[in-house]
């Protein structure tokens, strides 16, 4: 039996260490995070949001992978170039972002092509891969929440559907 635990512990390290996961980060506001807050509350839980849906398809798929889901209730364009930087790690290889209509509903859409140009940026010094996510009005409208801004876990199904083609060729797997 010793013998055997031996040799065990000597295949083990010839292998080398296992495969750390290809880290991919979804910055966005209350649709990334899952829920929304003050007087738009509605959502789902982040278990059920598109990040880790996306992070349960990837895995399905073979690609050994953790999405951080880095959405924030009420951000805006301005908010998150201020903390992309925050959410980069070394293994960081796909941002995923959804920049959400904050902008507009806070008075700082006239920032936000400058925000967006700096977070494109970030990410490309990073090393990373860009994927922007599409209208997610046009994408799912069918199931937006009655708070008219969020949406269902059907709803996040189809946000983590049209980025994960995009998602799985930039992490080559």
């Amino acid at each position: 039996m010793r013998h055997f635990a031996i040799l065990v512990l000597a295949l083990a390290m010839a292998a080398g260490p296992a495969a750390e996961a290809a880290q991919v980060v979804a910055l966005g506001a209350s649709n990334t995070e899952g829920k929304g807050r003050g007087r738009a509350p509605d959502g789902v839980p982040r278990s059920q949001a598109y990040p880790a849906q996306l992070e349960r398809m990837l895995n399905q798929q073979g690609c050994r992978v953790k999405v951080l889901n880095a959405g924030k209730a009420g951000d805006t364009t301005r908010g998150m170039a201020a903390r992309v930087k925050g959410v980069l790690a070394k293994d960081t290889k796909v941002v995923v972002f959804q920049p959400g209509g904050n902008d507009a509903r806070r008075g700082d859409a006239a920032d936000s092509a400058a925000n967006v140009a700096f977070i494109e940026r970030t990410v490309a010094a990073h090393g990373a891969t860009l994927v922007t996510m599409g209208a997610l009005g046009r994408m799912a409208r069918q199931y937006q929440l009655p708070d008219g801004q969020h949406y269902s876990v059907e709803g996040h199904a189809i946000f983590a559907q049209s980025v994960l083609s995009q998602v799985k060729s930039a992490l080559g797997c």
